[in-house]
């Protein structure tokens, strides 16, 4: 259902100098821009293009002078995919050509990659269970049972790996609160609280009667 995720972060080594003296340096920003560039090439060449993959830098910190090039940058990132394996081969490809676009321009890279949540993966029986529940709740005509791939990743996956479960998502509504979360217009409906407390109150209800078929 959702995404396994990564952060990341890569450190980049160069030469500081004058911001007026470009010759003398090894330029971290620019090795840090290129990088940020060829790493795309992962998804694109490296991965079919039927597999989903995402890599995103979101950080890039160097300097803290107008007129001088810095000696070091850190990039910072996350990376997402339905398979650990896609995780794997991400990690070892974003070393290769780190360490080498920096070798490209004299510099050397460095790079911490984290695996933090796994691929939320639903077990049949018990989403089917959670989506009955739901349906009777808000009826069928407001369920979307096969809702396409999230890229977003949970940490509840790490208990869907111990033992069978769903996880399932609540709407938000439109209006105004529809759009991304981590956008500064995200506004949660409070209307929606007592929808989700009634799911989990009637998941309970209609788990005590049925427990005896999941045994």
């Amino acid at each position: 259902m959702m995404a396994g995720g990564a952060f990341f972060d890569l450190t980049i080594d160069g030469k500081g100098a004058h911001g007026g003296r470009p010759e003398n340096s090894v330029d971290p920003v620019l090795v840090a821009s290129h990088i940020t560039t060829a790493l795309q090439s992962i998804v694109s060449r490296n991965l079919k293009a039927t597999e989903p993959l995402v890599i995103s830098i979101t950080q890039i910190h160097s300097g803290d002078a107008y007129n001088v090039i810095p000696q070091s940058a850190v990039m910072r990132g996350t990376v997402r995919a339905f398979s650990n394996d896609t995780l794997g081969m991400a990690e070892k490809r974003m070393l290769e050509i780190s360490q080498n676009v920096a070798a490209a321009f004299g510099a050397s890279v460095t790079m911490d990659f984290q695996i933090k949540f796994l691929p939320l993966v639903n077990s049949e029986r018990e989403a089917e269970f959670a989506a009955d529940t739901a349906a009777e709740l808000v009826g069928e005509e407001n369920m979307d049972r096969n809702g396409a791939l999230i890229m977003a990743s949970e940490d509840f996956s790490y208990m869907l790996e111990k033992c069978p479960g769903a996880y399932i998502n609540i709407g938000n509504g439109g209006g105004h609160s529809d759009c991304e979360v981590h956008n500064p217009e995200y506004d949660f409906n409070d209307n929606i609280l007592a929808l989700g407390a009634s799911y989990y109150a009637r998941l309970v209800e209609r788990w005590l009667v049925k427990k005896e078929a999941f045994n």
